[in-house]
């Protein structure tokens, strides 16, 4: 397991900070901060809050970190859930997406199916019709998107699709930040 200094030593290069840039955010000294990483002395818990905080994290990440990063998702992994009056089922591609900067789900509407109506949000949306054809509904505006075509746009308004086909339609569907 990763020692204090080392992960904060390593948090700080990944911020592209010098050891003075720290200590004079942190109201530290350089010294203190070269001690800190080299393990030779310990912050106090309100001392590690500040310099954490000072490189875009906190304690709870801090210490959660020691879990290896999961890259590969398996089937199993995915979470669905259907919607038959809406004639959609939705496949949470990645568990926890919520937490990620993006969250890709894999959408199934039926012949006559559509999402819910999403409004206005911060972020952006990306999706790829996998197969069939399907409506993107933003504001008063609607527009046709078929299998191998795909849309992307700023959900400032409000959102939907829909499927007026006879057969169902699959759509690969990212928003940044999570919104599903």
């Amino acid at each position: 397991m990763e020692k204090i200094g080392g992960k904060i030593k390593r948090m700080r290069v990944q911020k592209n900070l010098t050891q003075e840039e720290l200590a004079d955010r942190c109201e530290l000294s350089k010294g203190f901060i070269s001690q800190v990483e080299r393990d030779l002395t310990s912050p106090s818990i309100a001392t590690l809050v500040d310099i954490l905080e000072c490189l875009g994290s906190n304690l709870r990440e801090f210490f959660a970190g020691g879990q290896d990063e999961k890259v590969v998702f398996r089937v199993s992994d995915v979470f669905e859930k259907e919607n038959l009056e809406m004639g959609q089922k939705i496949k949470w591609l990645i568990p926890n997406a919520q937490k990620n900067t993006m969250e890709p789900i894999h959408l199934t509407l039926t012949a006559g199916g559509r999402t819910d109506i999403e409004l206005p949000h911060e972020g952006e949306e990306f999706g790829y019709v996998i197969g069939g054809t399907v409506f993107l509904h933003r504001g008063q505006n609607k527009y046709k998107v078929q299998k191998g075509e795909s849309f992307y746009f700023i959900p400032d308004t409000e959102h939907y699709i829909s499927n007026e086909g006879k057969y169902a339609a699959f759509v690969l569907w990212i928003a940044s930040p999570p919104s599903f």
